[in-house]
């Protein structure tokens, strides 16, 4: 079953496909009869969780790791934290839509067993404004467990690059220069992250991928706050068969996990602690 964000007006088209059997993560994203994910363009990472996740528009990564396996501190069974963390593919319960001529709403509530042995809780509202176009993700997520434990997130929004062409480009102040082609630098795939909270805007961030031609010349643009993402990740990949630029606010760094824990990037997340996370899409 999915559930489904809409507007149809001349200004503001959209169908956001919400996918309750994973975290209420968004399939495709279709803005005026186009669908910017990635589908079958994305390469598979071998993980069957993330398999199912990668071709759709957004899906999250945490909370209690980010980015790829690695042993689980102290155990001592070989066990490791699975690839882009626990939260992925857990389905959302207690799902309600409110909706008016104006508005529609999606929330939810998302359960997590996590590799190490805790739990955790994220409760999930989308919001779509059919008047301005404006689409919104408020996260909470909670330790419900007994022990503490590092807390860590991502959001991977990826686009079919497909839909570009010479005059795409992405463009934020966190980038150099403000601007860089969307096939920045050589090869096939490649991969960066930078701070995004030192040149924030009222403690969000935006970065807009466009111009995209088969969507009337308009952008796609992502805000993030940046008090719990302060930093934006970027990855694309044009190897034979692949054709994926993948935009992701995240919580830190791109360095490994020991270290991140070490200097102290990562500290403990208490039980019954909570910390939100907002993001904000627009097609302009």
């Amino acid at each position: 079953m999915t559930f489904v964000l809409t507007a149809d007006t001349p200004a503001h088209s959209f169908r956001i496909d919400l996918t309750p059997q994973s975290v209420l993560d968004v399939g495709s994203a279709v803005f005026h009869g186009v669908n910017v994910a990635p589908g079958s363009a994305v390469p598979s990472d071998g993980d069957p969780r993330i398999d199912k996740a990668l071709p759709g528009f957004l899906f999250t990564c945490g909370p209690d790791h980010i980015r790829h396996p690695v042993p689980i501190e102290g155990a001592s069974d070989g066990r490791r934290y699975p690839l882009h963390g626990s939260l992925s593919s857990h389905p959302a319960q207690d799902i309600l839509i409110e909706e008016d001529e104006g508005e529609i709403a999606c929330e939810g509530r998302i359960p997590v067993a996590l590799a190490h042995g805790g739990r955790a809780e994220l409760t999930r509202r989308w919001r779509a404004d059919r008047r301005t176009g404006h689409i919104t993700l408020d996260d909470t997520i909670t330790n419900t467990g007994e022990t503490a434990w590092p807390r860590f997130g991502m959001y991977h929004i990826n686009f079919g690059t497909g839909l570009f062409d010479e005059n795409t480009r992405l463009t934020g102040a966190m980038l150099p220069g403000g601007s860089l082609p969307w096939r920045f630098d050589e090869g096939d795939m490649k991969i960066f992250c930078v701070p995004a909270a030192e040149t924030a805007q009222h403690g969000w961030a935006e970065i807009a991928v466009g111009p995209i031609a088969s969507l009337g010349g308009r952008s796609v643009h992502v805000r993030f706050r940046t008090d719990t993402l302060p930093y934006l990740q970027v990855w694309r990949n044009q190897s034979p068969g692949c054709a994926v630029l993948g935009i992701e606010p995240v919580s830190h760094r791109f360095a490994a996990r020991a270290d991140l824990i070490a200097a102290g990037d990562a500290p403990d997340f208490a039980p019954g602690e909570s910390a939100g996370y907002g993001l904000a899409f627009e097609v302009r």
